[in-house]
């Protein structure tokens, strides 16, 4: 094939965080199973495809998926086991390429074109990662190839779970063209919506305007839209993207009312940044804290300090100065998150990060 031509490989593992729980605990095995808590005020974290069958997913209340599956198994989120899981899947991923460009734990993009195993199809190469995946951590994971990333995207939905496609050069065109423009990755439901109000419903329905008209409509985005329209994408995959911020929020079973209340909840958020802060080394200077209402209101403040934070006792000092000048409080809190970002250029960026012929 044209060596002009990328060969790009986006992996998803199938369920992690459920395909984890069901690996650890033989019991829950062909159960439907959703990560998260049962509470009232309760969210899905991540959802098996036995749960999903019954229409739960990810981000739903969990009463709702209770409703929808009354013998659904909650289970609490272990997120240190899922790091160490996926820190051996992308230990996987650095045997063939530096070019690692990571989504999230479960997720991130290849770039194969030249490999360290000298292999030419990137067909194979995918097929020996997912084989390597399943022997050393027991958990299935599809794969899309194409060359280029939004194709690879779309291609790994295809045969999901525990599967792979590819769409070539040859096919790439016809295949966007036939989509739906809600299955376009980056075109969320208002989007979908918007574009259904201008007549766009296909991908061959967004190549019909121009280019001015997109970005009219759509500002910068537009032009984006565009191009994926022809199957086109030239955004590299980049490895080891810096890190913009670490934090951490809680929703509450019941609404904090008093002051005090709010003041002693800071705690925990500011232990689970400082963890965080100490395994990476990164240095951040600016101190956020969220409190969302519980009529759904939110509002932030947030802090730039002239030096970064060095120790856990003056993040929790600014996260309570911060949370102080919101008092008193305008209603009770259902919401309450912390985050601490403006890393400095040395130190940003999570250690260990992945650097990810057809």
């Amino acid at each position: 094939m044209d060596q002009g031509i990328r060969k790009i490989i986006h992996i998803d593992m199938d369920a992690f965080f459920a395909s984890v729980e069901q690996r650890d605990d033989p019991a829950l095995r062909g159960r439907p199973v959703a990560v998260g808590h049962s509470r009232e005020r309760g969210v899905v974290a991540a959802a098996s495809y036995e749960a999903r069958r019954f229409g739960v997913h990810s981000a739903m209340p969990s009463l709702t998926a209770l409703r929808l599956c009354p013998d659904l198994v909650f289970v609490p989120p272990r997120f240190d086991t899922y790091r160490a899981v996926s820190a051996e899947i992308r230990a996987v991923f650095a045997e063939y390429t530096p070019l690692i460009e990571p989504l999230s734990l479960d997720e991130a993009y290849l770039d194969v074109t030249t490999n360290l195993k000298g292999i030419p199809r990137a067909t194979r190469i995918a097929r020996d990662i997912r084989a390597l995946i399943l022997e050393r951590t027991q958990l299935t994971a599809s794969a899309g190839i194409s060359y280029n990333k939004f194709l690879a995207k779309l291609a790994s939905d295809y045969r999901k779970p525990n599967g792979q496609f590819t769409i070539t050069p040859e096919m790439g065109p016809d295949f966007v063209a036939a989509l739906d423009i809600g299955r376009f990755h980056g075109i969320g439901p208002a989007t979908a919506a918007k574009m259904h109000a201008l007549g766009i419903h296909t991908g061959a329905d967004l190549r019909k305007p121009t280019e001015a008209f997109l970005l009219l409509h759509f500002g910068k985005i537009g032009a984006h839209f565009h191009s994926i329209a022809w199957g086109i994408d030239a955004r590299p995959v980049v490895p080891d993207r810096p890190r913009k911020s670490t934090g951490a929020e809680r929703t509450y079973g019941t609404d904090l009312k008093r002051e005090e209340e709010v003041l002693a909840a800071l705690g925990p958020l500011v232990d689970e940044v400082w963890r965080w802060r100490e395994k990476s080394g990164a240095l951040g200077r600016s101190v956020t804290v969220k409190l969302r209402y519980a009529d759904f209101t939110q509002t932030t403040r947030s802090r730039t300090l002239a030096s970064p934070v060095t120790r856990r006792g003056e993040l929790e000092a600014v996260a309570v100065d911060l949370v102080r000048s919101l008092l008193p409080l305008a209603q009770p809190v259902r919401l309450l998150g912390v985050t601490l970002s403006h890393f400095e250029d040395t130190e940003a960026g999570e250690p260990g990060q992945m650097t990810f012929e057809f």
